[in-house]
């Protein structure tokens, strides 16, 4: 169901500068219905009076959530090796080695991990780009021993349930924040706080923005001041340089 114009929320704080703008939109919209404009036409009108009266909308500038710090994840990952659960020390490696998001990670296949060159092809939603994210050497036995685990069970996921499933978004939301309990951390481990925590450090590490941006998915990282892409393999000995110095 649309919303009426009388109940669409007001943008302008002022509610007799909100009546006056009202009041011209109705004149507007008076001499406009003549033409059966379609949106796209309304948008041009929008967007050439904004050109005459010289005025541009001024972009929220983009906040990062409160990333942990460098301690906490340290805190954070004692508290999963100290659980001894396997499936879940790799689930939060390959978050954090990878910067995948939550609902990437679950779709991972074992056929999607090149050990070889220590690459893990994530395939996104239907619409958006494959990519390939690299992980660590020093990874690549402990994630071959989860991917043996599955094989055996006849599984097709690197990370399923005891139904041969993959894991849900919600259970693994549900699986950090019990660790994020479990080290006494008192602000939420979300799986984007990981994502955001392993790119914002390496890219302190001097790791070049183009590598982060094929390697994070993102079509535009305006933030980063990048404009141009390069490919994962000509990032990835940066990548591999940097990561040995990991907190994890």
């Amino acid at each position: 169901m649309r919303n009426s114009p009388s109940s669409a929320p007001l943008r302008i704080k002022d509610k007799a500068l909100s009546q006056k703008a009202l009041q011209r939109a109705k004149r507007l919209a008076k001499v406009l219905q003549k033409e059966t404009p379609d949106p796209l036409y309304l948008r041009e009108i929008i967007y050439y009076l904004r050109k005459e009266l010289n005025l541009s909308i001024p972009r929220e500038s983009f906040k990062l959530p409160q990333l942990p710090t460098e301690d906490e994840i340290k805190k954070y990952y004692e508290a999963v090796w100290q659980s001894r659960n396997m499936k879940h020390i790799v689930l939060i490696k390959t978050l954090l080695y990878t910067g995948v998001k939550v609902s990437e990670v679950v779709h991972i296949k074992l056929d999607h991990i090149d050990f070889n060159q220590c690459q893990i092809k994530i395939v996104p939603k239907k619409g958006k780009k494959e990519r390939i994210v690299p992980f660590p050497h020093s990874f690549k036995e402990l994630l071959a021993m989860q991917a043996q685990t599955v094989r055996e069970k006849k599984g097709e996921y690197l990370l399923e349930s005891s139904q041969k499933k993959p894991y849900s978004d919600r259970g693994i939301r549900k699986i950090l924040s019990i660790y994020t309990k479990a080290a006494g951390i008192d602000h939420s481990i979300a799986p984007m706080k990981l994502r955001h925590f392993l790119f914002s450090w390496i890219k302190k590490q001097g790791v070049d923005s183009d590598f982060i941006q094929a390697y994070s998915g993102h079509n535009n990282l305006e933030s980063l001041g990048i404009y141009r892409r390069i490919s994962i393999t000509e990032g990835q000995e940066s990548y591999n340089t940097v990561i040995d110095k990991f907190p994890v």
